[in-house]
């Protein structure tokens, strides 16, 4: 494996994944680092070699979608038609396969990145859960494709990446409870007691509704944590002109 920062997490036997922090790009300010996402202003030329360099760590191409939000799910069965350090294969949060020849990566900078894996099936998939994906049912939809695959729930395990914290994710009220109607539990509170949104406790109590086996939360917040990138704190730091990169969630099968 090619050295490079990456926060390798257990999803069980011939499973590699994990999560990147923004060191060890070739991104220049303000997305120094190795910003994976070709949508926030970044030279394309230095995402790819970011993406590339990403490649090489987890020793196969890894794909990404054109993430919109919502709940649309990509079934890889064949290797990519387009270079996946330039373009997206589709529009959607989330990527399953049963493939060991590629990696499914999704990206985040606040927003919650989850892996999941049945190594006993050898499927994998990687979701991306924002405040909308968690509503628009982003996990229930990645799950279900699992099973599509022939994973089991109680077989899989899930890694809840690093997000926003509840404690540094202020909202309006009525926003709060337009969410927790939904997924309770992402209704939280903000370390000055105002209302707040709890992705990664939203995302574990919907895993664990689908009756995913196992669920770990990686608990790092990307708005205190300036080793991650974070949206939220690009607002607070340049209100006219926020300007952040994306972290990636990868997830692979081994051959």
């Amino acid at each position: 494996m090619a050295r490079l920062p990456f926060d390798a997490v257990d999803l069980g036997p011939g499973v590699r994944a994990g999560f990147t922090r923004r060191d060890g790009g070739v991104s220049a300010p303000p997305w120094d680092g190795l910003n994976v996402g070709l949508a926030v202003g970044d030279d394309p030329a230095a995402v790819a070699v970011n993406r590339r360099r990403l490649a090489e760590a987890v020793a196969a191409p890894v794909l990404f979608a054109t993430q919109v939000h919502g709940r649309g799910v990509v079934v890889v069965e064949e290797p990519p038609a387009v270079d996946p350090a330039t373009t997206g294969v589709g529009r959607a949060d989330a990527l399953v396969t049963t493939r060991s020849d590629v990696a499914l990566g999704v990206y985040a900078a606040d927003c919650v990145p989850v892996l999941l894996a049945d190594p006993a099936a050898r499927v994998v998939g990687a979701a991306h859960a924002g405040r909308q994906g968690l509503v628009a049912g982003v996990l229930e939809a990645a799950v279900e494709a699992l099973v599509g695959l022939g994973a089991r729930p109680d077989r899989l395990v899930a890694v809840v990446g690093p997000c926003i914290a509840a404690a540094s994710y202020e909202v309006p009220a009525a926003l709060r409870d337009e969410v927790a109607a939904v997924v309770p539990a992402a209704a939280g509170t903000t370390r000055d007691g105002t209302p707040a949104l709890d992705l990664a406790a939203g995302a574990r109590a919907v895993l664990a509704a689908c009756g995913v086996g196992a669920v770990r939360v990686d608990g790092r917040d990307t708005y205190t944590d300036p080793a991650l990138y974070s949206h939220r704190r690009a607002v607070h730091t340049d209100p006219a002109a926020p300007r952040t990169g994306r972290l990636a969630g990868v997830v692979r099968l081994l051959p």
